[in-house]
């Protein structure tokens, strides 16, 4: 996922199927604007508030969100002692998220940047999970925000896809959407339609994507025994997923996908 994970270019790990070497580190860092105003509040008040945001890709680390200091409202922030040295960025100061009764520890850091990180001085990252809630725009974001170089595609397919737990079919299709996302493997989503729903029962578990929405599990029942999630779906999916909707994907370790006659992960 992301430019700095799996095998994207700064990942520890990036393709040899390039005319090209990257000399440095081995640790690569890469500062980009983000091309949106980006909000946050916290106990209910807008601590953040920013049209000159900038993600910094780290190598095997998600994108994390930098702004200038001017953008925060600092009567919210507590200076502490708590500090950490990176040996790639620098010297970090911690600051505490304080708004009445509310707390959130260490939650703000700024640099005291290394000189071949020199950019990061002046700006600010939050600790995401902190905050109360975040905006793209005028978008509530769940989960993270958007990678630019993140993408999600949904297709429609002909493929014949079984799912099979233990030699028992659980779907069989030949319409199922097939879903791309930029360093993962394709998923196939079955319409309920071809599933035995008798054999699996809605479960409590929820999971949020930035890319594609709140996803909604379901575990095995059938046969006097219960496997935990092995499918989820996402009933509302946002945009770039929408064709997935009322479909079910399955990815679970008891489980074995075959697509045209061959087993996939």
């Amino acid at each position: 996922m992301t430019l700095s994970m799996a095998h994207g270019p700064l990942s520890a790990a990036p393709p040899d199927t390039v005319n090209y070497h990257i000399t440095g580190p081995g640790h690569r860092l890469f500062l980009q604007g983000f091309p949106r105003r980006v909000r946050c509040e916290f106990g209910g008040v807008p601590v953040l508030d920013t049209r000159e945001g900038k993600l910094l890709w780290e190598t095997g680390l998600l994108p994390q969100l930098y702004v200038p200091v001017t953008d925060v409202d600092h009567s919210l922030l507590e200076a502490t002692d708590h500090s950490t040295r990176c040996p790639f960025k620098g010297d970090a100061s911690y600051w505490s998220l304080a708004e009445g009764d509310r707390r959130a520890e260490n939650a703000v850091w700024a640099y005291a940047p290394r000189e071949n990180a020199s950019w990061l001085a002046g700006h600010m990252a939050f600790d995401w999970d902190a905050a109360d809630a975040w905006y793209d725009e005028d978008e509530r974001v769940e989960g993270h925000l958007r990678d630019p170089y993140h993408r999600v595609d949904a297709r429609e397919s002909s493929r014949h896809v079984r799912v099979l737990l233990d030699g028992e079919p659980l779907a069989t299709t030949d319409r199922p959407k097939l879903l791309s996302e930029t360093g993962l493997p394709n998923r196939y989503y079955i319409p309920t339609e071809d599933v035995r729903l008798d054999l699996l029962t809605e479960s409590p578990t929820h999971s949020v994507c930035p890319y594609k929405g709140t996803a909604g599990y379901w575990s095995y029942t059938g046969e006097g025994q219960r496997i935990d999630d092995v499918a989820w779906s996402y009933p509302a999916p946002l945009e770039n997923a929408f064709k997935v909707r009322d479909h079910l994907s399955f990815a679970h370790q008891r489980v074995t996908t075959e697509v045209d006659g061959e087993t996939v992960v």
